[in-house]
């Protein structure tokens, strides 16, 4: 099976967000799928661009959110006004809360109340939620072993998700001794404070050397609840080609992924295409959980043995990091970055006039110093 990855530029300025149209099948006889739908104003050009890409008849089989934050979710509510969508996958956090009701700071919830409030809270997934009924589309959730099209869910778990729910930014507050108890195992999340912190010293950030062999990027990357929660997709379509994509997860979701991918006899690091996560965040990844997905680092100059693709917005001097794509050089990955503009990868389909070849992008030596 021929499998395409088409990355389409989302945001404006600084501002990031992802949309990924996947093309799986044959030449004359194909399927489309897309992962992610962007800001608002990103609905409207990704309906322009499947009609003129796949004709103004297109379809989608499958529609994936990846997760509820706005930049991957906001454009979808477009989609689905114009474009037939068959099967919707998302996590509609209203309808699990209630599995995990005692790890709320307020205990005096019903079950309507607690669904109400969060359903409040997340407008957006609660509109497109009302659309894909509207169109009679199947809804599903993209938990652990789901298939969707081509592709086999790694992470998250149920059990995941309903246990960082209480975490996010827009749910009621959680219970801290409740998710204290449950930290040494689903890992330590961030709170507010430290978030602004980190968001503090990235605007204050000094520069310092690296070298191929003297790697900056740590271990340890703190992420958001939302992101661990990040939907993580692996693809074997045969003819060796292997695909992971990744979404925002962080170390911990992959760390899980990972886990899951071993249990289950699927192959790691032998992949043909990944998708670096959350526009190039040195939060969501780090030396270990590299190595575990890509395999070890490469001699300097060796052969370039997949792509990496990330979504980054024009003009953000910050994302993607550059330690972040120094790391996956170092393990063998070809770069590709939106920064305003379409990148492909064909994985066996035919080139399409008006996408050139990808630009070269090398080693950084000067990288974001951490403090």
């Amino acid at each position: 099976m021929n499998c395409e990855i088409e990355f389409l530029p989302v945001g404006e300025g600084s501002k990031a967000g992802d949309a990924i149209v996947v093309r799986y099948g044959t030449t004359n006889s194909y399927q489309l799928m897309l992962i992610d739908g962007g800001f608002d104003a990103t609905g409207g050009e990704i309906v322009s661009h499947l009609r003129s890409q796949f004709g103004h008849q297109v379809s989608l089989g499958h529609v994936v959110l990846t997760h509820s934050d706005v930049d991957h979710a906001s454009g979808l509510r477009e989609v689905l006004r114009q474009i037939p969508v068959s099967n919707l996958w998302l996590h509609i956090p209203w309808m699990l809360a209630w599995e995990v009701r005692g790890l709320f700071k307020n205990k005096s919830f019903t079950e309507r109340g607690l669904m109400d409030v969060i359903r409040r809270n997340y407008d957006i997934i609660s509109e497109i939620v009302d659309l894909a009924v509207q169109q009679k589309c199947n809804l599903s959730y993209p938990f652990t072993g789901s298939d969707i099209g081509p592709f086999h869910v790694l992470s998250p778990t149920r059990y995941v998700y309903t246990c960082l729910l209480p975490q996010f930014d827009r749910t009621p507050d959680p219970d801290q001794t409740a998710i204290e108890a449950l930290s040494m195992w689903i890992g330590k999340q961030p709170s507010t404070a430290a978030r602004l912190f980190e968001r503090m010293l990235a605007k204050a950030q000094t520069r310092v050397r690296e070298s191929w062999g003297n790697e900056r990027l740590r271990d340890g990357g703190v992420t958001s609840a939302s992101n661990e929660t990040s939907v993580v997709l692996y693809a074997d379509v045969g003819d060796n080609r292997r695909i992971l994509l990744a979404g925002d997860a962080g170390v911990n979701a992959l760390s899980w992924a990972v886990e899951y991918a071993q249990q289950s006899g699927r192959v790691l690091q032998q992949f043909s295409f990944v998708q670096i996560p959350h526009h190039g965040s040195r939060r969501n990844v780090g030396p270990t959980v590299l190595n575990r997905i890509l395999g070890p680092i490469q001699q300097e100059n060796a052969p370039l043995r997949f792509s990496a693709y990330v979504s980054a917005p024009p003009d953000d001097d910050t994302h993607p990091r550059k330690m972040v794509l120094n790391a996956f050089l170092r393990r063998g990955g070809r770069l590709g970055i939106t920064r305003g503009s379409k990148i492909v990868w064909y994985g066996g389909f035919p080139s399409r006039p008006g996408y050139g070849p990808l630009p070269t992008v090398g080693f950084t030596p000067d990288v974001e110093e951490y403090d």
